[in-house]
């Protein structure tokens, strides 16, 4: 067995009254102004959002759809918000047959894969339930950056760069997000003026400024012209869903997950499967604990990849495949020696591009948030004059007829961005606190794509199973096993030891090895813990991103 003992070079940071985690400062910061106004969690983690709309929009924006988890402090209760959207209603098989596009999946970057915008709703919603401000205070420090400019971050510059390359330069308005057609560079100062005119509107109106007016029919016009077809009655009809959150007992804990059409159920899987294994025994980076976390992932993707579907037009059997009977059988198929080659999606008996970021405040609320634009900028589609792309969340829709996830009009498509929140039970040994509901353990997740599951589950064993601190947990090396192929190649993050990679080669596992900053492709994470006894909180970010975590 290879051994290891893994420390941060960066240390957690701790606080009583709140930490906000974020990938960029500037947002971080956001965050914590609100925090220090009287806000609680949902206000400080939609004014972090739009922050990082104005700072990070290689990766997110009020043109695409967001996710949280909630937990209430008073009650011990999480709840769970779907904000995705929906395919226009004119958008079919046959339509994409007759234009020549009914392939394997649809082209990345067309019109065709815009759905509808569902962040601003969301956001709204949110604060409408669990905030305390309104939403133009909550906006008004992502105006500011946006009016008055702001320092563009190195590894943010990167992929501004590549996606303009990719996406901007050749998609409509798609030069409204650069400086004379080129990306900004690192510590160059960047404006968003049409950004800041549609916070604005959104301040004054809510929702209805964003989803009827100027905004709507500079949407659907660009689309249009574009080659798609979303219409305003599309946008008008759009709503959020407020839904109960899935979760399963994990060595004590309770983990929690939004439910499909988002993929949390991967990671819920994957922790069923692995809780049959003592991995608390195994280095935190041996051969022998990756070998078990990849192929409880591949099992848990080939089911997730089937039946992870919008559940108004699919019987999703959610019970059956969260079961610890379904864990069990399941778990029989994994050779604690071989890599299966090839894993299958069970059958269980039925009855039936993107940042994260957390938040917890002084009273112990927490927010764990994500939005994303799905492909770094998206389409790269600018509605002319509001400073935003638009989603290609689209691109997830299948396009066999046979499939639970086939495209359909007014369809949620799979999607890929997903919070986590982990509690206690109330009946937890060493709780410290009082109340009959249950206790945050930790407010967390992690971006990027299919990597989003992967990174739950190797943060929360790192978190509980090999005790580190967040910014450890979040500074380990990482794995990322191509979801999309059965048997695909496993990415191995620098830092793995060598031992390790050459054991996994000899069990049979594709892997290679990713540094640079190819390592946005292992996810970039937020994770806040609390002490049930103290009430002390600790955070961590990732180092893959440019931002924090920090303390008010």
């Amino acid at each position: 067995m290879v051994k290891l003992s893994f420390t941060s070079r960066r240390s957690p940071v701790y606080s009583r009254k709140g930490i906000v985690a974020t990938s960029q400062p500037l947002a971080t910061a956001a965050g914590l102004e609100i925090l220090a106004r009287g806000g609680n969690a949902a206000d400080a983690a939609v004014a972090a959002a739009a922050a990082l709309n104005v700072t990070e929009p290689t990766s997110t924006g009020i043109g695409g759809d967001m996710f949280a988890l909630y937990y209430s402090a008073d009650t011990g209760q999480v709840t769970a918000l779907n904000g995705s959207g929906r395919a226009p209603a004119a958008l079919t098989l046959d339509r994409l047959k007759n234009e020549g596009l009914l392939a394997e999946a649809l082209p990345p970057f067309h019109a065709h894969t815009v759905t509808v915008p569902g962040a601003c709703a969301g956001w709204c919603d949110l604060i409408a339930k669990h905030g305390s401000l309104s939403m133009a205070d909550i906006l008004a420090p992502a105006i500011r950056l946006a009016e008055d400019g702001f320092p563009v971050a190195p590894i943010t510059a990167h992929f501004w760069a590549r996606g303009a390359e990719r996406q901007l330069k050749s998609a409509l308005n798609g030069h409204e997000l650069t400086i004379e057609g080129r990306a900004p560079r690192a510590g160059e100062l960047f404006r968003n003026p049409g950004l800041a005119r549609t916070f604005k509107l959104v301040a004054e109106r809510g929702a209805v400024g964003f989803y009827q007016g100027p905004i709507v029919e500079a949407i659907v016009g660009v689309i249009k012209e574009a080659g798609g077809c979303m219409s305003e009655e599309d946008l008008a009809a759009h709503t959020s869903t407020w839904e109960n959150p899935i979760s399963v007992e994990y060595r004590g804990l309770r983990v929690y997950e939004c439910p499909p059409n988002g993929q949390g159920i991967t990671a819920l899987i994957a922790l069923n499967i692995l809780e049959g294994f003592d991995l608390a025994s195994l280095d935190v980076l041996s051969p022998e604990k990756m070998h078990l976390m990849i192929e409880a992932l591949r099992l848990a993707f080939a089911d997730a990849k089937w039946y992870v579907a919008d559940p108004a037009f699919a019987n999703i059997p959610i019970a059956e495949l969260l079961s610890k009977e379904y864990a069990s059988e399941r778990r029989k198929l994994i050779d604690p020696k071989r890599a299966m080659p090839d894993p299958q999606r069970g059958a269980p008996a039925a009855s039936s591009g993107t940042v994260y970021l957390s938040v917890v405040d002084q009273w112990g609320n927490a927010c764990s948030f994500i939005n994303s634009n799905y492909m770094g900028f998206g389409t790269g589609i600018v509605p002319k004059g509001w400073g935003f792309t638009l989603q290609n969340r689209g691109h997830n829709f299948s396009l066999d007829p046979s499939h639970p996830n086939c495209l359909a009009p007014r369809k949620r498509p799979y999607h890929t961005i997903i919070p986590a929140m982990v509690n206690r039970p109330p009946s937890s040994p060493g709780r410290g606190d009082r109340g009959e509901g249950e206790s945050l353990y930790a407010s967390y997740g992690v971006m990027g794509g299919f990597m989003q599951p992967q990174g739950h589950v190797q943060v929360l064993s790192a978190l509980h199973d090999a005790a580190l601190d967040p910014q450890s947990a979040l500074d380990l090396p990482r794995f990322c096993i191509d979801a999309e192929q059965a048997g695909g190649r496993v990415a191995i993050e620098e830092g793995m030891p060598k031992e390790t990679l050459d054991a996994l080669r000899t069990m049979g596992h594709p892997v290679y090895e990713v540094s640079g900053y190819e390592r946005a492709l292992f996810g970039r994470g937020q994770v806040i813990l609390r002490d049930p006894q103290t009430g002390v909180l600790c955070g961590g970010s990732d180092p893959r991103a440019d931002g924090c975590a920090m303390t008010l």
